[in-house]
């Protein structure tokens, strides 16, 4: 390597090129621009962290405990716009959390009189642990609403499509006919099912003190026996739940988000997946309504919206294993357990949110193309229709020889490349006794998909449990 170039490598690696450590989405093009990035961005925390500082403050001095005058102070220095989340980035290498750095920042941001009942009583992992909570209340529902209008375009596909006849596969083949919109009623109710488990979060603000005691809290306000009301307090002027017990090491409010998120972008994922393989050339039975290009293929229209969802379906269950993992905490505060839990946790959060909006954009725009997949259907010759036939046959022939005869008529069928309908009508065993035009009608996909448009209907009627904003 030339001097110059180390020069440059050295350049570029120092504070002069800071601003090149910020996210700023280049290797996330799935949250990039997204409600669940701006949600959970650095700035989003900070002023998290800022609204835990003043509620705590203002709760205090609710019951008593801090002077009123203080509590206005706290409230009006804790904006995020006043502080350099950079720098307290690099001032938390020296203590494993940026809160520390931050109360000394909001210490000195206030009046002399005001700075004695900044974060009193508590501990980091409170107000970072409450942070998380507000960061998450405020995310999840966007992440929601965009789930419901998910569940309300694919209802719409599945109405529509009621009759549609497509081809069911299974591992990779056809198996039997089903309907397009019995496959939306589908992914409608994957949708529901994430809504309603985002819908039943408790997320609990987080106030023990040092060691989950509220010990420093009642000693500071000279009220024995006022802990468990000051967290109450606390909770309510966030907005959050009002916590059981201080939960430094009992991680199921984080467990239970980390699984619902997790759960979310998986759903998500399942039409993702299919659209992926619908849209393939050779099926070409589904297509975004406007495709990505290539770089290199001018074309591509490539199905971008669902590679995004994917590619964020994959990423969920690590993340999740490394907030369930943090359940295992140690004694009352354990070392690097609830530290792992930041970025993993926003990046769920972003996940989920992004793969919700691009699963929208996707099922807004969907094209569906009806007489590819019948031709699809009839690609196998009446083969994709045989359980129908081995059914209709067994009443005439008896079970085992209705197999045994579609069996070795279905191998003809593909070899020869003919239809399995005009071989059983010309079979002996099928002489006389039922007519080819039976055999015909049984063997047309479009007429054997079941119970299908019934499913739909009954998927249908399954109505939201809650509406975007969280009203039942």
């Amino acid at each position: 390597m030339t001097s110059a170039e180390t020069e440059g490598r050295d350049a570029y690696a120092s504070e002069a090129y800071a601003s090149d450590a910020y996210d700023t989405g280049l290797l996330t093009p799935v949250s990039a621009g997204t409600a669940a990035e701006r949600a959970t961005g650095d700035r989003a925390f900070l002023q998290a962290m800022l609204d835990a500082e003043a509620a705590l403050t203002r709760a205090q001095a609710a019951l008593g405990h801090a002077p009123g005058a203080a509590a206005e102070a706290v409230t009006a220095a804790a904006r995020a716009d006043r502080f350099d989340a950079r720098d307290l980035a690099l001032r938390a290498r020296a203590c494993g959390n940026p809160v520390i750095p931050l109360v000394a920042a909001l210490t000195a941001a206030v009046p002399a009189d005001a700075a004695p009942y900044v974060h009193r009583g508590a501990t980091s992992q409170d107000v970072l642990d409450t942070a998380a909570m507000l960061v998450a209340a405020r995310t999840v529902p966007l992440i929601t609403a965009e789930l419901h209008r998910v569940a309300a375009a694919f209802g719409r596909l599945a109405a529509a499509h009621r009759d549609t006849p497509l081809a069911g596969r299974t591992l990779g083949q056809h198996a039997v006919p089903t309907t397009f919109g019995l496959k939306a009623a589908g992914w409608r109710h994957l949708a529901l099912d994430a809504a309603d488990r985002l819908a039943a979060l408790r997320l609990p603000a987080q106030l023990g003190g040092a060691a989950g005691t509220l010990a420093a809290f009642e000693y500071l306000a000279g009220a024995p026996g006022s802990g468990p009301e000051l967290s109450e307090r606390y909770a309510a002027e966030l907005g959050l739940a009002a916590p059981l017990l201080p939960w430094h090491t009992l991680r199921t409010p984080i467990a239970d988000l980390a699984t619902a998120l997790a759960f979310t972008t998986a759903a998500l994922g399942k039409p993702a997946a299919d659209v992926l393989l619908l849209a393939r050339t050779e099926t070409a039975e589904l297509a975004e309504d406007s495709g990505g290009g290539s770089s290199a293929m001018p074309h591509k229209s490539n199905p971008v919206r669902a590679t995004l969802v994917a590619a964020a379906a994959r990423q969920a269950p690590a993340l999740a294993a490394v907030l369930l993992a943090s359940l295992t905490a140690e004694d009352e505060r354990p070392a690097g357990a609830w530290h792992a839990e930041w970025q993993p946790l926003r990046e769920l959060l972003r996940l989920a949110g992004a793969a919700a909006h691009h699963t929208a954009e996707l099922a807004e725009g969907l094209r569906v193309r009806p007489d590819r997949m019948l031709d699809n259907l009839h690609r196998t010759r009446g083969l994709v229709t045989s359980e129908r036939l081995a059914a209709a046959l067994a009443d005439i022939l008896g079970r085992a020889a209705a197999r045994a005869l579609l069996d070795r008529l279905s191998r003809r069928a593909a070899e020869e490349g003919a239809e399995l309908a005009e071989l059983l009508a010309a079979a002996p065993e099928t002489a006389g006794r039922i007519s080819t035009e039976e055999l015909r009608a049984l063997a047309d996909p479009a007429g054997a998909t079941g119970a299908a448009p019934l499913l739909v209907d009954h998927a249908l009627r399954r109505q939201p449990s809650a509406d975007p904003e969280g009203h039942p």
